[in-house]
């Protein structure tokens, strides 16, 4: 089937094409407000201080592969379950199931950015905070770390950062438009009526020599 067809084929189906895309965007709209909370992200960035540090850009440039790679230790330590235990038992929490938790470091320094993703807004914020708090403590005991400073404390967020509803509802769209192209395609597979002169030359294998035209109101 060529280009120029399934665009003939498409048009004739037009109603379904354009229904079934629109009936899936609207549908998902509807889900993603009614049975999709709204979650709210706090973000908090810590600083790793490590023992013996200097304030000379030569000492600086020679350890920065080894802090880095305290760094990257301190972000794993804090998604470990003696942080995250510790916290919910600070903050008297079963456990910290519920939220979302997401530790980042850059590459070229020590700072440890922390982002805690749930529900509800304020917790979020005060979770965020004494992961931080408790990662300083079990850092000092397990590493060579002299603290975990906290540079900008994490602060209740004002607005919901998901779920992404207009992403959701764009992907049901295409979802809904390739179903239909699938259907209106898998119709025409299956539809084995001879509809021209085409179809006829190639069932029987013989060239069609003439036509004879329809006449309407011929009796």
């Amino acid at each position: 089937m060529t280009l120029l067809e399934l665009l003939q084929l498409l048009r004739k189906h037009l109603r379904l094409v354009i229904a079934l895309p629109l009936v899936c965007a609207l549908v998902m709209g509807v889900c993603s407000y009614l049975f999709m909370p709204n979650t709210y992200t706090a973000s908090t960035s810590m600083y790793v201080l490590v023992k013996g540090d200097s304030t000379t850009k030569t000492s600086m440039s020679q350890d920065l592969s080894a802090s880095q790679m305290i760094a990257n230790d301190v972000s794993t330590l804090i998604k470990s379950d003696t942080v995250s235990k510790q916290t919910a038992e600070a903050l008297k929490m079963k456990s910290l199931r519920d939220y979302k938790i997401n530790v980042s470091s850059e590459t070229t320094s020590r700072v440890i950015s922390l982002t805690v993703t749930g529900e509800d807004a304020a917790s979020t914020a005060i979770i965020a905070n004494e992961l931080a708090k408790n990662v300083s403590s079990v850092a000092q005991s397990v590493m060579d770390v002299q603290s975990v400073n906290v540079i900008d404390e994490a602060v209740t967020p004002t607005s919901p950062s998901g779920p992404s509803r207009i992403m959701y509802t764009a992907v049901a769209f295409l979802a809904g438009l390739f179903v239909a192209i699938a259907i209106v395609v898998l119709m025409d597979m299956l539809n084995t009526r001879v509809r021209g002169a085409e179809d006829v030359e190639e069932l029987l294998g013989i060239p069609v020599i003439g036509r004879i035209p329809s006449m309407k109101g011929a009796k």
